[in-house]
């Protein structure tokens, strides 16, 4: 089985791209150490206050990768709020 979480963030602390790109390095870096998942970002804009994040992890049980899609989006709404960031909305497909 095959878990893909889409994140979609807004990032109000942002003022400039620069701001915009810490932010979402800080999150990729982050869960990518605590995980052990593939993230990238979706869809880069130019708009500096909001990106999108995809979070991919590969399991033979379909219940290990609820249990940690779970986490980490919890993480990932923890980190994006130290950033002055939120976790607007999120997406999780099977695939």
């Amino acid at each position: 089985m095959i878990a893909f979480l889409t994140l979609e963030l807004r990032i109000e602390a942002a003022h400039s791209l620069k701001d915009k790109r810490q932010v979402v390095r800080s999150l990729k870096d982050r869960l990518r150490a605590s995980f052990n998942v593939s993230v990238a970002e979706l869809e880069p804009s130019s708009l500096w206050n909001q990106a999108t994040i995809g979070v991919v992890s590969i399991s033979d049980s379909r219940d290990y990768l609820d249990g940690l899609m779970k986490k980490v989006e919890s993480a990932a709404t923890r980190i994006a709020n130290n950033h002055g960031a939120d976790v607007a909305d999120s997406f999780l497909e099977y695939l």
